[in-house]
């Protein structure tokens, strides 16, 4: 999953969240984390989805 926070990127694996390449600040990861662990099953699922070539649904954003 690819995470952009103002001139910072970030990709994360799905459904861990570990940081596979990039960097954003680590008050804003803190906060990813988080929403990765609230939405985990919506991640795998949506993951699933867009394997298969389906359209994902849409997740509730980061606020």
């Amino acid at each position: 999953m690819h995470v952009k926070y103002q001139e910072h990127e970030v990709v994360v694996s799905i459904p861990d969240g570990d940081i596979l390449e990039g960097s954003i600040p680590s008050s804003k990861m803190k906060i990813l984390q988080a929403w990765i662990e609230i939405h985990q099953d919506e991640l795998v699922a949506d993951w699933e989805l867009a394997v298969s070539g389906e359209q994902p649904y849409k997740i509730e954003p980061l606020r």
